[in-house]
């Protein structure tokens, strides 16, 4: 039997009287690139958290590789393999680019102080490869001309791609992406899609939750849909565009 890329079994994650993820199962499998939607408190920022560490689950699991990771520290997650960006970016402006993506490279490959200090041949080596990763996700991203410029003086668009080549700087197999398409303009967002359909089309597997349905549905070959916590639909785009219970969630009518 094939162990699944990603399982989430049955996850809950309750905020004292509020149930946010409420029982939700599903899979992702090596490779592809699959959208979550719903409407506004649908639960999709915080099962993004139960996966990558920041939110324990109240029950449930979610296994990576056949490993479980739901209640993992964030940089024990990130250092299997998953990198997250932010629905609010998080940037350091005072902070040159190439040093802000350098921290995720760091974080996912761990330095003891003893290591810092003592520059020996195991710390040279290391910070040749943080040097490494760092320089190829500046160039993925489109952000190497402008490495040594503050991240400050980014375009909010540019400081989008920051947040992303932060995360590939980890090298990750699994990149979670939270509403990367958000305050963009249309073109913008179409350049956007075609940057997370070549990350895929390179073997990097994709969770992209996004409020935005033309991006959703043009990239993305399956749909998970989550209302009030629950999962409602998982299912190619053009299946989950005609669910009368996805209709239902989001206008509020039923179909």
């Amino acid at each position: 039997m094939t162990v699944p890329f990603v399982e989430i079994d049955n996850v809950t994650r309750r905020f004292g009287g509020l149930t946010a993820v409420d029982a939700v199962s599903g899979r992702i499998d090596e490779g592809e690139l699959v959208g979550l939607i719903g409407p506004n408190g649908a639960g999709k920022t915080t099962l993004f958290n139960v996966m990558t560490g920041f939110t324990p689950p109240t029950s449930g699991t979610v296994r990576f590789r056949g490993t479980t990771i739901s209640g993992l520290a964030p940089f024990r997650v990130a250092r299997l393999g998953i990198g997250r960006t932010f629905q609010n970016l998080r940037i350091f402006p005072n902070m040159t680019v190439f040093d802000s993506v350098s921290v995720g490279a760091i974080g996912a490959r761990g330095q003891s102080v003893a290591e810092a200090l003592w520059r020996g041949a195991g710390a040279r080596a290391r910070a040749g490869a943080i040097a490494e990763a760092t320089w190829a996700a500046l160039e993925r991203t489109g952000l190497g001309a402008q490495a040594n410029e503050l991240a400050a003086n980014l375009s909010y668009g540019r400081r989008k791609y920051l947040e992303i080549a932060r995360a590939l700087a980890t090298q990750p197999s699994l990149l979670v992406l939270d509403e990367p398409a958000a305050g963009l303009n249309d073109s913008e967002t179409s350049e956007l899609a075609r940057f997370i359909q070549r990350l895929n089309a390179d073997g990097i597997t994709v969770l992209l939750v996004e409020h935005d349905m033309t991006l959703v549905m043009s990239i993305c070959r399956r749909v998970m849909v989550l209302a009030s916590g629950r999962k409602i639909a998982d299912a190619p785009p053009a299946v989950v565009r005609a669910d009368p219970a996805v209709i239902e969630a989001y206008l509020g009518v039923d179909a």
